[in-house]
Order: structure tokens, then sequence, then C-alpha cells
């Protein structure tokens, strides 16, 4: 009896149908997994190739929210420093035209 080429998940798990369909395809005779392999292999891939895509989706989501919330701080230090320097140099407007 022939090993089966369908790889088994190497970093992140398939999906459970996905290897469901695995164990199926291993089941059958030679000559019919042998033409169903092919076709399994390139919705393993595929699936995993969507999986890497996601993870850096993701992955570039969680830094653009960091990014976010540092701008967000420099925003409002920036306004603080701001409205100070205003007020320093309302106040010393005020201080000049009282003499």
């Amino acid at each position: 009896m022939s090993t089966s080429r369908i790889s088994q998940p190497q970093q992140q798990p398939l999906p459970k149908d996905v290897a469901d369909l695995a164990v199926l395809i291993a089941a059958l005779p030679e000559e019919h997994r042998q033409s169903i392999e092919p076709v399994y292999q390139r919705v393993v891939d595929s699936t995993r190739r969507r999986q890497r895509i996601l993870a850096l989706v993701q992955e570039a989501l969680s830094q653009l929210r960091l990014d976010m919330k540092y701008l967000l701080f420099d925003l409002e230090a920036t306004r603080r420093e701001r409205n100070r320097y205003k007020e320093s140099l309302e106040g010393g407007n005020n201080e000049n035209n009282g003499f």
C-alpha cells in the first residue's frame, strides 16, 4: 500500500473540513487519489496563502491602531503646547497694555 502525498499542517492547522477531506482522499483507491490529490494540494496551498494574508492584515491593523494612538497622543500634546503658548502671548500682551 502506498502512502499519500497529502501534506499535514505545518504551521497553522487547516480548517476541519479541509483536513477531513484529506482523510477521505487518502482512503480512496490509488487511481482515484492520484487524480484528486493535485487539486486538493492547490486547495491546501490556497488556504495557507489566505491564512498568511489574513495574519498579515491583522498585524497591519494592529500596527495601524497603535500608530493612531501615538498620533492622537502627539496631536493632544501639540494642542496643549499651542494653547499654553497662546495664553503666554495673551498674558504678555495684557501686561504691556497695562502700562
